[in-house]
């Protein structure tokens, strides 16, 4: 990175307006801005990182110090920019989402991956938001992000001023709860810096009280090795025997954290198709799922976030819900018989994560 040239000589006030705006025509729904100093951030992660709460993901160790520093990450950095995308499809609806966890022969996947895959969606974006401002003010140096590298989204955005941290430690802002997506261009141009928002969860702590697996030990505090989300989709080992319950029919990630947070009531839903449901991920059945080939699941998984964990992973967790569903009162007989029956069949076949998997839940029953 070099310092463009043009910096000195910008009209602050209205590129800060220009850039709000045309972020805005390219589909993003906030922008702030904020330098590179994450401050005791920094030491927090490292003591994170220490107590192991971070489990399989080796590479937030691996790359700790590009974390705690985006000069590092990318030379010549002075400004951020950060910004945030909603994704709530229209047909998005808390209650149904709730009655969806209560019928345990259903699949229930994160509301954020039943669409396109974000990482795409924003980085292309973000692509040509840094192009458009390239035409704006001549050369510059920059490198756009979307949880794709060592960087401390959360926290940057935090202190840019998109929102606060809530106790479940994702981002929350009044307009759109905690439903949307963070991206960010590294620049090397001195933006005039935003204001941070103030907190607004007060002595709520529905988040921590809800959660199925404690994940969330304190308020801001969260164990990564307990989270339903870590353990269907970072997790690459069998999921430990004390969490199967409690993954009840949740197959990819977890968003009761999110549901149960009362400034989710008033997220606004993204008009983008990108992140409309494909493939019925909104209606599936367990056995619906489980009857995917593993073409089948490359095929209607691609371009979606769900397709980075493998079919060992997907039906590694569909064995755990399905396995939960036998054991529920909620399920009758003849669900419970074709339930079987579909893991039985597959046993022959399965690799060796998925088989034990698979007998765990036909021990369920």
């Amino acid at each position: 990175m070099s310092l463009s040239t043009n910096s000195s000589s910008l009209d602050q006030p209205k590129l800060r307006a220009w850039l709000g705006e045309k972020a805005e025509s390219l589909g993003f729904d906030g922008l702030r801005i904020t330098d590179t100093h994450l401050g005791i951030a920094s030491e927090r992660l490292q003591e994170w990182l220490a107590e192991g709460r971070h489990g399989h993901m080796e590479y937030m160790q691996r790359h700790a110090d590009l974390r705690s520093d985006p000069q590092l990450l990318v030379p010549g950095t002075v400004r951020v920019i950060c910004v945030s995308m909603n994704y709530l499809p229209p047909e998005s609806d808390v209650d149904a989402e709730w009655k969806r966890l209560e019928d345990p022969s259903q699949a229930v996947v994160s509301m954020y991956a039943r669409g396109r895959d974000y990482h795409k969606v924003l980085r292309n974006r973000l692509q040509d938001f840094a192009k458009a401002i390239e035409e704006k003010i001549g050369a510059f140096g920059y490198r756009v992000f979307t949880d794709s590298a060592p960087l401390m989204e959360v926290e940057l955005a935090r202190k840019a001023g998109l929102g606060w941290r809530g106790k479940h430690t994702l981002l929350l802002n009044r307009e759109s709860g905690s439903t949307f997506f963070l991206g960010e261009i590294l620049v090397d141009v001195p933006l005039p810096i935003d204001k941070e928002q103030d907190e607004h969860c007060g002595t709520c702590q529905s988040c921590i009280d809800i959660c199925p697996t404690q994940a969330i030990t304190a308020p801001y505090q969260l164990d990564a090795r307990r989270c339903i989300s870590y353990l269907t989709i970072e997790n690459p080992e069998a999921i430990p025997v004390e969490f199967r319950s409690a993954m009840g029919n949740r197959v990819y990630g977890c968003d009761d954290c999110q549901l149960i947070c009362p400034w989710n009531k008033f997220a606004k839903r993204s008009e983008l198709p990108d992140f409309a449901q494909r493939h019925g991920l909104g209606q599936a059945s367990l056995l619906h799922l489980w009857s995917w080939t593993e073409a089948e699941f490359e095929e209607r998984h691609e371009g979606s976030a769900i397709r980075r964990i493998g079919y060992s992973r997907w039906r590694r967790n569909l064995a755990v819900a399905m396995g939960n569903a036998l054991a529920s009162s909620k399920v009758d007989a003849a669900d419970k018989s074709l339930i079987q029956k579909a893991l039985s069949e597959s046993l022959p076949t399965a690799d060796a994560l998925v088989v034990e998997h698979i007998e765990w839940a036909l021990q369920s029953c």
